[in-house]
């Protein structure tokens, strides 16, 4: 399945600001900034990757549930398997 371009709009600009952030935290280790403040960057970071994860797989379920006919077209055990990476 295919995700729909409108909808990953926001889940884009999200992952350009976690890259953005990430560049931060390069810098703040080749600058020998504070271990708390990379750190605290560094979460921030991490927090922001899994919730586009989770906005890829929540518009990937709503898709299938929206395409559905009646039939299951949904793999579950995949989708399944996908959100748990996240975790």
């Amino acid at each position: 399945m295919e995700l729909d371009p409108t909808e990953m709009g926001k889940v884009i600009n999200r992952l350009k600001r976690a890259q953005g952030q990430l560049a931060g935290v390069l810098r703040m280790l080749e600058e020998g900034r504070d271990c708390e403040d990379v750190v605290t960057q560094l979460s921030a970071v991490s927090r922001a990757l899994d919730r586009a994860g989770f906005a890829i797989i929540a518009t990937s379920m709503r898709q299938c549930l929206v395409d559905s006919d009646g039939e299951e077209t949904v793999d579950v055990q995949k989708l399944e398997k996908l959100f748990l990476s996240l975790a």
